[in-house]
């Protein structure tokens, strides 16, 4: 029952704020184009508390705290808004009338209110506890591992695992983990020289009744812990680490769309907040960091050119730039349609995945055998 509440309120507390810098990006831009905020909401449902500032504003605290938005004045089109809304709207004070530029620096400033957020929290990370560093090389083989069999030795730099790039030793621990009892070949580099060995990954039964294995190569790397930095250097790491993510995250999502890497590794909610209440678990470092690679895996998900996401309106607002006019609304609709679907697939697929992760099928499975 501990566990669970922890879990609970470090999953809250997670992704309210996230929400918030997002929203927030949304709100400033929104201000400083002189567009009016009707509506800043943290979560969706019932409002629990509400109030309004003196730009006339109305803050909501709501129900479930699995998103929020921001509602600009004048957001609809005057062709499906009513004429009592058409009647409330303050000239020049409205979202659709403002010029193309105006729109997408309103859209844009959350996505980019998130990326400026992690680097602020990685260079704190960076200023109170340093960068610690994994090296990329093995440091040590267990006696008896399938690593020490396919003949792995300190190092070593895998390079590859099978036909998919791997970018650090982190990486390589999580293709291991997601193929148990595979057989497979690893790409290393040793003394210069490539090699291609091929290895069996062990099996290990899930921590949990029901849970499904996980694989095992038998590696470990070594760990250089960190010492905290001056600002301006902490700083600088922090872009550079925001960089890095970025850049990795992207690869990582191609990979899985060109079915080089396992589409069972795409997470969603629950996973989200099983890892939020495990980071929770291991003091303010652990949550900082997972707080940040969260913040730049929400704006690259937001900027991803996806009709509904930020992403998507930004596409219409470059393509309306360049013809000197808006793409049509039947276009428009047909295109929210289409991201809408693709993104409730998506969440239906990684929801899928997380409770199979959970070993909620296995057990099913074992029940109803």
């Amino acid at each position: 029952m501990h566990d669970l509440i922890r879990t609970i309120l470090a999953f809250a507390l997670v992704m309210g704020l996230l929400v918030f810098v997002h929203e927030f990006g949304h709100y400033l831009g929104a201000r400083w184009r002189g567009v009016k905020v009707d509506v800043f909401s943290i979560g969706f449902g019932p409002a629990l508390y509400r109030w309004h500032d003196r730009a006339g504003t109305e803050w909501r605290l709501s129900a479930f705290p699995l998103g929020g938005y921001v509602k600009p004045h004048g957001f609809d089109d005057p062709e499906d808004a009513s004429p009592e809304q058409k009647a409330a709207w303050i000239p020049g004070r409205t979202f659709h009338d403002k010029p193309v530029l105006s729109r997408a620096i309103v859209i844009a400033a959350g996505p980019l209110f998130n990326f400026g957020f992690a680097i602020l929290l990685f260079t704190l990370l960076f200023m109170v506890a340093g960068k610690p560093e994994l090296k990329n090389e093995i440091a040590q083989v267990m006696p008896g591992s399938p690593a020490e069999k396919a003949g792995l030795k300190p190092g070593d730099v895998v390079t590859r695992f099978g036909s998919l790039a791997i970018f650090n030793y982190a990486d390589l621990q999580q293709q291991a983990l997601h193929h148990p009892g595979e057989t497979t070949t690893l790409e290393v580099r040793r003394d210069g020289h490539d090699l291609t060995l091929p290895v069996t990954l062990a099996s290990v039964p899930g921590a949990k009744p029901g849970a499904p294995p996980t694989g095992r190569l038998g590696v470990a790397a070594l760990a250089v812990p960190g010492k905290p930095m001056a600002f301006i250097q902490a700083a600088r790491a922090g872009v550079e680490e925001t960089w890095t993510v970025s850049v990795e995250t992207l690869q990582g999502l191609g990979q899985i769309l060109t079915g080089q890497r396992s589409a069972k590794e795409l997470g969603g909610t629950i996973r989200i907040a099983q890892m939020s209440g495990q980071v929770a678990a291991y003091g303010f470092a652990s949550i900082i960091s997972f707080m940040a690679l969260l913040s730049v895996n929400l704006g690259l998900i937001n900027l991803l050119p996806v009709p509904i996401l930020d992403g998507g309106r930004l596409a219409f607002y470059a393509i309306e730039a360049a013809r000197g006019r808006p793409v049509s609304r039947r276009v428009q609709e047909i295109s929210f349609q289409a991201g809408f679907a693709v993104i409730a697939g998506v969440f239906l697929f990684s929801t899928v995945n997380d409770l199979s992760n959970l070993g909620l099928f296995h057990w099913l499975a074992h029940t109803t055998g």
